[in-house]
């Protein structure tokens, strides 16, 4: 029985992670956006009720308290989105993991820059790992950059 392939196990690996997390990036931005859509569309329906005929079976409604906490819900559903953004996340993430089916099946076909390479097994790593590579220098970048916000009129190297 011969070993696994490391450049093919790790080019299936990061197919299935960058597949995985882009699916959960998009459920979250999905499920995010639509609550907001919900909460912010009940604002001017519950606006237009009266308050005094808006309780029920002796509960009373402050619609001015549940009105502002609609809104705080939206704009706290939206902070989150940006502190974790999930919109961008799910498009980078889906992205790189076409770039890498794209590899592996120009691979696969002996295809592309794979057909005129001294050696197509090298080159398939070298291009995984710089798909990979290119990824993670994103994320890096994105995470800074709210550090960075902070600093704005400072130059580069201070």
């Amino acid at each position: 029985m011969s070993e696994a392939d490391p450049t093919m196990v790790r080019l299936d690996d990061q197919i299935a992670w960058y597949d995985r997390r882009s699916g959960t990036n998009q459920r979250m931005y999905k499920g995010v956006k639509l609550v907001q859509i919900v909460l912010a569309a009940a604002i001017p329906v519950l606006a237009g009720v009266k308050s005094a005929g808006a309780g029920t079976a002796g509960v009373s409604l402050d619609l001015p308290l549940l009105l502002g906490a609609l809104g705080a819900m939206v704009v706290i559903l939206e902070g989150v989105q940006q502190l974790y953004q999930f919109h961008q996340s799910w498009t980078s993430y889906r992205s790189t993991c076409e770039a890498l089916k794209h590899e592996k099946y120009l691979y696969l076909g002996n295809a592309g820059p794979y057909a005129a390479a001294d050696d197509p097994h090298v080159m398939l790593a070298e291009r995984v790992e710089s798909l990979t590579s290119e990824e993670h220098a994103k994320w890096v970048a994105a995470a800074r950059q709210p550090a960075q916000g902070s600093k704005r009129g400072q130059g580069r190297g201070s």
